[in-house]
This record gives C-alpha cells, sequence and structure tokens, in this order.
C-alpha cells in the first residue's frame, strides 16, 4: 500500500500543481524534500576558466541560478556590467527575473517561448555580431556549444554553479519511512546512495523522469518501478496518478 510518497523537487508555489489533485484524490501524503541543491562557484573557482565578464556584448540564461550566479559573479569580481549589455532568456519568466539586477528594458532583453535554446537561436542570428557568454552548470552536455557553431555565432560557454547533495540531516535520516521515491535526475540517485550507503529497497517503490535518470537506477543495483515520459504519460505526475490508480 502505497500512503507516503518524496518527491525529490521544490514544493510546487501554484496550488493548481497537479500533485496536489493526486494527493487529494488518491489520499496519499506527498513530501516535497529536494535531494539536489545548486550552489555557485566561487570568484577564485570562477578566474580558473580565464573568462572576463566584460569581453561579451551579450548573455545567455536558461535558468534563474544562471541569472543569480552572473550577478553574484559580477559583484565578488568587482565588474560592472554595462548599461547596453544583452540578455537573451528561453523563457519569459526567466527574462523578468532579471529585473531582480537590472532595469528590465525590451530593447535589451529578449526571450523564447518554449525553454528550449533552439527557440532561442533564431533571435541570436538576428544579432549576430554580439560576442554570447552562455552561463552553465558543472553537467552539460554540448548540445548548447552545437547549436551556436552551427550558426556561425562567436560564442563562449563557462561554469557558473554545480549540483550537489543536498544532505540530510540525522534528525531526517530516522524519519525517512516512504513508500515510494520520485526523482528526477541522475545526481538525485546519487544523493541519494550517499545519503543513504546501505539503503535497501525492500517494498519502496522507485520512480524516475528521463533515461538518465532511470539508468542511474538500474546502475545502482535498484529495482525501478515507475518511469516517464512515455506516449502516454509524458509527465510525472500523468505517470504517476495511472501508477497509484492501478495499485489501489
Amino acid at each position: 500500500m502505497i500512503k507516503k510518497i518524496l518527491v525529490s523537487q521544490p514544493q510546487p508555489t501554484s496550488e493548481k500543481s497537479p500533485y496536489f489533485d493526486i494527493a487529494k484524490d488518491l489520499d496519499v501524503e506527498l513530501v516535497f524534500r529536494p535531494f539536489i541543491k545548486v550552489e555557485g562557484l566561487t570568484s577564485k573557482e570562477f578566474r580558473q576558466q580565464r573568462i572576463n565578464l566584460l569581453d561579451y556584448t551579450a548573455v545567455v540564461f536558461t535558468s534563474r541560478h544562471a541569472i543569480d550566479n552572473y550577478f553574484t559573479l559580477a559583484k565578488e569580481l568587482r565588474v560592472t556590467i554595462p548599461e547596453d549589455m544583452k540578455y537573451f532568456c528561453v523563457t519569459e519568466q526567466i527574462a523578468l527575473y532579471i529585473q531582480k539586477y537590472i532595469q528590465y528594458r525590451k530593447r535589451k532583453v529578449f526571450f523564447g517561448t518554449t525553454g528550449k535554446i533552439a527557440d532561442l537561436v533564431p533571435t541570436m542570428v538576428k544579432h549576430k555580431t554580439e560576442k554570447y557568454l552562455v552561463p552553465l552548470s558543472d553537467v552539460h552536455n554540448n548540445s548548447v556549444t552545437e547549436l551556436l557553431d552551427a550558426k556561425k555565432l562567436q560564442h563562449k560557454e563557462c561554469i557558473m554553479y554545480r549540483t550537489v547533495s543536498n544532505d540530510f540531516t540525522p534528525e531526517e535520516k530516522k524519519a525517512f519511512d516512504y513508500d515510494m521515491m520520485i526523482f528526477f535526475s541522475p545526481t538525485g540517485i546519487k544523493a541519494l546512495m550517499k545519503n543513504f550507503p546501505k539503503f535497501k529497497q525492500g517494498d519502496i517503490k522507485i520512480a524516475a523522469f528521463g533515461p538518465s535518470t532511470a539508468k542511474e537506477v538500474t546502475d545502482n543495483g535498484l529495482r525501478l518501478d515507475l518511469q516517464a515520459p512515455t506516449p502516454e504519460q509524458p509527465s510525472m505526475t500523468g505517470a504517476l496518478k495511472a501508477f497509484l490508480e492501478k495499485k489501489k
């Protein structure tokens, strides 16, 4: 019987989240507890990449973490970002977040609609003379580099933040009694094994979002009970609801 489910993500900010409907309709308790957290590089670590922020006339932001760490590093490095710096963001929400650090002006802030950098590239191509800096996490692939190279854009990728284990307190470890756990990244599984090196799965169900997360589950000798997305269930909430309904 599945009654208590750990979701390894922050609690949704919207009351309309499908997770809350699942909890209510299927009478389960959902606990939101991220297994990973993001921390910025220190200015000393960033300097080792030999990148001068002022060598670039535009910045590409793929997340709020990228924005936070770009402006934090600029402050630590005592670099004043020019008024005419241009910002290219993968969504409007991320673009609006820039207001935390600068005065928002449409002529210098551009955004895509889908959250994918590929859909932002046509806008970047219209500004072909810019020198683009792309802040990234330590966990990333070469897709951004390949996309921008293909369009012959001047760009440089750099690491500004890293994903690390969000360690459990001794109290949390004692209260660790879940019937199911849901993971969204391989790093989350690594964090589980780091925090609970003697973890025995037993009857605990494990769900994974994405093929790389699913692979990390099985690579650690764990049983994968639910995987998303699938053609039938493109979201984790949809897959979870269908899974729980079958178990009733």
